[in-house]
C-alpha cells in the first residue's frame, strides 16, 4: 500500500490529537492549583511530554504499526499479566480523556443555549454529544477523519487569534500583574498543577498509530513528533500567560470549567466569549469523534494481541464492538465523576502509560538506537510526577486518587480473568 502521510498531515495528527477537548477542559482547574505560575506549569508538564516524544521517535521507527503504544508495550515488556494489564489502562485511559471531553462540552454548551436552565444541562449537553459521536463513527469514518481535518485547522485559528489579541490586551490589562513570581504557588502545587493538566499533552502518541503511512518515515517521524510537541507547548503556555493576565484569580476559579472562554471577555467582549465557547465545542466534538474511533481500535488491537477475551474481536454495525463499549462506558463516567476527579484519573493513566513506555525504550535502547539516559530520566520524570500528583491530589480531592487505584486493580483483574481463561481453552 501506498504511503500517504506526508510531513505537514503527521504533524497534524500530532497537533490535533493535543490540542483536542484538553486545554479547554483543563485550564481553569491548573489555574485553580497554580495561580500564577500556571505558565510554568505547562512548561513542566510539557517537558515531559517531550522528553517522551523521544522515546516515541525511537520506537515508532523500530516498531511501526497500527498498534502504536500497544506494540511498544508488548515489544518492552512481552506478552503477558503486566504488560496485558498496561494495555487495558491504555484503553481505559481513553475512555477517560471521552469522558473529559465530553465534560469540557457539557461545561460550555450552556453558556450558548440553555434546555432546563439547571445543572441537568451539563448531563443533557454531555450524553448528546457521545451518542452523537458513536452514530458518525458507525456511520460512515471517512466522516470522523472530514470533521477532524476541518476541527483542527478552525480551533488553530480561533485559538492563534486569541492568542494574538490576547497578548495585545495584556498592556493595559490590571490583572498583569498576576504572573509575577508573588503569585506563584509553592513548587509541589506548582508541579501538581502542572500534571492535572497533563492530559492536554497526550495526544501526540496518536502519531505512533499512523506510522505505517507516513512518507520516508525514518525522517518525518521525528520531525512530527518535535514539531507537533514544541508547537503545543509554545500555545499552552501564552494561553495561559494570557489567561491569568486577563482575569482576576476568583473569576478563573469561578468560571473553572470553561475559563478560555470567560479569558476572552476583558479584550474582545460578549462577542469573545461567544466565539472562545463554539471553538471549544467544535474542538470537543472533534476530540470525541476522534478518540470513540481510537479507543475502538486500542481495544482491537489489545484483543488481537490475545490480552483481552477473543469476544472484543466481534463487531457490531461493522465496527469492533469494543467501540460500543468504549461510548457506554464514556457515558456512565461522565455522568457520575466531576471534572476534577475527571482529569485526575486521566492524568494518573498517562503519566503511568508513558512511564513504561519510557520504560520498554530504556529496555530496548539498544535495538532501537535510542540514549538510555535520556529514556531512563523520561521515565523517572514520569514517575515523580505521578507521585507527586497522588499526594497532592489525595489531600485536596482524594475521590480521584480511589478512582484511579480502582481502575488500575480493575485493569489487573480483568488481565488475569482472560489469561486464566485462555488457559482453560
Amino acid at each position: 500500500m501506498k504511503k500517504q502521510i506526508n510531513l505537514l498531515e503527521a504533524i497534524s495528527i500530532g497537533i490535533g490529537g493535543m490540542v483536542g477537548g484538553g486545554i479547554f477542559a483543563v485550564l481553569g482547574l491548573a489555574v485553580t492549583l497554580a495561580k500564577g505560575s500556571t505558565p510554568i506549569a505547562f512548561l513542566l508538564a510539557g517537558a515531559i511530554a517531550l522528553m517522551t516524544a523521544y522515546s516515541y521517535v525511537h520506537l515508532t521507527k523500530a516498531y511501526p504499526s497500527n498498534g502504536g503504544t500497544v506494540r511498544f508495550i508488548n515489544e518492552g515488556f512481552g506478552v503477558n499479566l503486566f504488560s496485558g494489564s498496561l494495555n487495558n489502562l491504555l484503553w481505559i485511559s481513553y475512555i477517560i480523556m471521552l469522558s473529559l471531553y465530553a465534560s469540557a462540552f457539557g461545561s460550555y454548551a450552556p453558556n450558548l443555549f440553555k434546555i432546563t436552565g439547571t445543572s441537568l444541562d451539563f448531563h443533557i449537553y454531555a450524553s448528546a454529544i457521545v451518542i452523537f459521536s458513536t452514530f458518525i463513527n458507525y456511520y460512515s469514518i471517512r466522516l470522523v477523519g472530514l470533521v477532524e481535518s476541518y476541527a483542527v485547522i478552525i480551533k488553530l485559528v480561533i485559538l492563534l487569534g486569541f492568542v494574538l489579541l490576547g497578548v495585545y490586551g495584556l498592556f493595559t490589562n490590571p490583572n498583569v500583574v498576576q504572573l509575577s513570581p508573588k503569585y506563584w504557588e509553592n513548587p509541589i502545587q506548582l508541579f501538581a498543577g502542572g500534571m492535572v493538566i497533563f492530559v492536554a499533552y497526550e495526544g501526540f502518541e496518536l502519531i505512533a498509530n499512523a506510522a505505517l503511512n507516513i512518507v520516508n518515515p525514518q525522517k518525518n517521524i521525528a520531525k512530527a513528533y518535535y514539531i507537533s510537541v514544541i508547537f503545543v507547548i509554545a500555545l499552552y503556555i501564552i494561553i495561559a500567560i494570557v489567561t491569568v493576565g486577563s482575569l482576576p484569580f476568583e473569576q478563573i476559579a469561578k468560571a473553572q470549567d470553561y475559563a478560555l472562554a470567560q479569558a476572552a471577555k476583558p479584550f474582545l467582549g460578549h462577542l469573545g466569549f461567544v466565539v472562545i465557547t463554539i471553538a471549544a465545542l467544535i474542538s470537543t466534538f472533534s476530540a470525541i469523534n476522534a478518540s470513540i474511533y481510537g479507543g475502538g481500535q486500542v481495544n482491537y488491537d489489545i484483543a488481537e494481541e490475545k490480552e483481552l477475551p477473543k469476544g472484543f474481536l466481534h463487531q457490531f454495525s461493522h465496527q469492533p464492538i469494543g467501540l460500543l463499549i468504549t461510548s457506554v462506558a464514556t457515558l456512565v463516567l461522565v455522568n457520575a465523576l466531576q471534572l476534577s476527579v475527571i482529569s485526575t484519573t486521566g492524568s494518573i493513566g498517562f503519566l503511568i502509560i508513558f512511564g513504561m513506555v519510557n520504560l520498554a525504550a530504556f529496555r530496548l535502547s539498544q535495538q532501537i538506537h535510542a540514549r538510555k539516559w535520556l529514556t531512563g530520566l523520561a521515565a523517572i520524570a514520569c514517575f515523580v510526577a505521578t507521585g507527586v500528583l497522588i499526594i497532592q491530589q489525595y489531600q485536596a480531592q482524594p475521590l480521584g486518587i480511589y478512582v484511579a487505584m480502582l481502575i488500575m486493580v480493575a485493569c489487573v483483574g480483568l488481565e488475569y480473568l482472560n489469561l486464566q481463561l485462555q488457559k482453560r481453552k
